[in-house]
């Protein structure tokens, strides 16, 4: 059962997670898949186990009603979600704890506390859902400042204004997935937005990083929705014209779209929405091996067809997650609108795949609403959802579980993911004595996918970071050695830093320190995120 708090060192809420029986039916599968013994499930940690260190600041008193020092609050801030960030939580090593946590109502608090932050050598850090992969709301800043305060946007929530005319709303950027939708469907409206965190981030979140959420096609990430913005700097705000579209120079909201908190707050955005589908088809295939559904998920997306869903998982993925024996390579294919019947669009999607191979459903079969949550599809659905507590519980018994998503343009595509799997099968065993690795389409484009790796290894006691560290490396090395990106959805932060910068022009990292240098001259905002710090 849930108490209705987040946890404070892992994700979603308390009480929250796999069962005792789930988790040793996990343990079971892990040994069995390793040729372990005794595999045992670490308890989390409780909050009075864990030590912080002393607040080394205090507010101004005109600030102190928006700050706490409370012990939940400053270890709630610590981290995000990614690997190192639950395997030092496990650890009960919050030693980068936050001095202080606020909680602004208003753009005027979010003023003071940067001008408070900026004269005083204070770093400052926006903080969303904390659903980051990346480490990108970790207050780890280095000695530069004499404190750390982390910003948490969640006061500023409101549905501000709602235009069903031009189709589009203008929200807060505290909003949380959840509520954002809630406000919308008495519209018959949705930003149609569903990253994987929805439940546990927030809008700002997903303009700052980039996100990208429901759509394998077309409308892939945040980008597409957004129509203006609105940020605060340590030198002033700043506010995108609401347009359609421009041909006016750089678009200044493609400049701080992915910022991630280093150049301003994202306060408020206007956003592009859509009518609430009323027509689905989906449909579950399967190939006999990824690179066939990979050139059917190729025929797809150059068709023109923009299903929702075109997710392909290899054999290995597909097995991992329950949803087929590992012996072939499984499709989830769908398609919605809120204006028009789509059997032609699947038809066509459905040709495309058998020209590649595809088991297509027999024809005829009887359609349900609940397509989407039943066989194949269900199958990984659930498991979708699901995954981010089995990744809890493989870091609490000591195992290593990483994902690394890339993209890549087609014709590069069968090398690329030939070497990926490869060399991380050939780290994992000189690091781990062995691993798992399988792969999933997350996104697709004509010109590409957007190939989506996780794996599974064993390590020994003590050395679980040591060990996750030398085989992110060298998988990203690889993805920028082979011409791929380091990221395509979740971020850069600072665990992304040093293959983002070997990824970006090198006059394009000169351009965003300057930038920073202007909107950020004493370098408070998020230090290290982006751009090198500016101390």
């Amino acid at each position: 059962m849930s108490n209705n708090r987040r946890k404070f060192w892992g994700w979603g809420m308390e009480g929250v997670g796999l069962t005792p029986q789930q988790q040793t039916n996990l343990a079971k599968r892990m040994e069995s898949q390793f040729n372990l013994t005794g595999l045992q499930v670490d308890p989390p940690p409780k909050l009075e186990e864990i030590k912080l260190p002393k607040s080394k600041i205090e507010p101004p008193s005109g600030l102190s009603a928006l700050c706490t020092n409370d012990p939940y609050e400053r270890a709630a801030h610590t981290y995000g979600k990614s690997f190192p960030d639950l395997v030092r939580a496990f650890q009960r090593d919050f030693s980068i704890a936050p001095d202080l946590v606020t909680f602004p109502r208003t753009e005027e608090d979010i003023i003071n506390i940067l001008d408070w932050c900026s004269s005083s050598s204070i770093a400052a850090i926006p903080y969303g859902g904390g659903s980051s992969v990346v480490k990108g709301v970790e207050p780890d800043v280095g000695p530069g400042y004499k404190g750390t305060v982390a910003v948490d946007m969640k006061h500023l929530d409101r549905v501000i204004e709602i235009d069903t005319t031009s189709r589009a709303a203008n929200f807060q950027a505290g909003i949380y997935g959840p509520a954002l939708e809630s406000a919308l469907k008495p519209h018959n409206l949705t930003l149609r937005h569903f990253p994987q965190s929805f439940e546990f981030s927030t809008l700002g979140g997903w303009i700052a990083t980039r996100s990208g959420g429901h759509y394998a096609t077309l409308y892939t990430h945040i980008d597409e929705f957004v129509e203006s913005l609105r940020l605060i700097t340590p030198t002033g705000i700043v506010e995108s014209r609401r347009l359609p579209g421009s041909g006016a120079g750089p678009s200044p909201d493609r400049f701080f779209i992915g910022s991630e908190g280093s150049m301003g707050i994202i306060t408020s955005a206007w956003m592009r929405l859509q009518n609430r589908p009323t027509f689905r088809e989906n449909a579950a295939l399967t190939f006999p091996d990824f690179l066939s559904a990979s050139e059917a998920v190729r025929a797809i997306a150059q068709a023109g067809l923009y299903p929702s869903n075109v997710r392909i998982l290899d054999q290995n993925e597909a097995w991992f997650n329950g949803v087929a024996d590992g012996s072939v390579a499984v499709m989830v294919l769908g398609f919605e609108s809120a204006d028009h019947p789509l059997d032609a669009w699947m038809n066509r999607a459905l040709e495309c795949c058998k020209d590649q191979g595809g088991v297509v459903p027999k024809q005829g079969e009887e359609k349900t609403q609940n397509q989407h949550r039943e066989g194949m599809a269900g199958a990984w659905r659930d498991a979708f959802i699901g995954m981010p507590y089995v990744w809890e519980s493989l870091v609490a018994m000591g195992m290593i579980s990483e994902t690394f998503e890339s993209a890549i343009t087609w014709e590069r595509f069968p090398e690329f993911h030939n070497t990926v799997i490869n060399e991380t099968k050939k780290v994992m065993e000189e690091v781990c004595g062995g691993g798992f690795v399988s792969c999933r389409f997350t996104y697709a484009y004509p010109d590409g996918p957007a190939p989506y790796y996780s794996i599974t290894a064993p390590s020994k006691k003590g050395s679980q970071l040591q060990m996750g560290a030398e085989i992110k490396s060298a998988i990203s090395e690889t993805f920028i050695r082979l011409g791929g990106t380091i990221t395509h959805h979740h971020a850069v932060g600072r665990y992304h830093s040093t293959w983002y910068k070997k990824q970006r022009p090198e006059g394009f990292g000169r351009i965003l320190t300057a930038a920073k240098k202007v909107l950020d001259p004493a370098g408070i905002l998020n230090p290290g995120v982006i751009v090198d710090p500016l101390r």
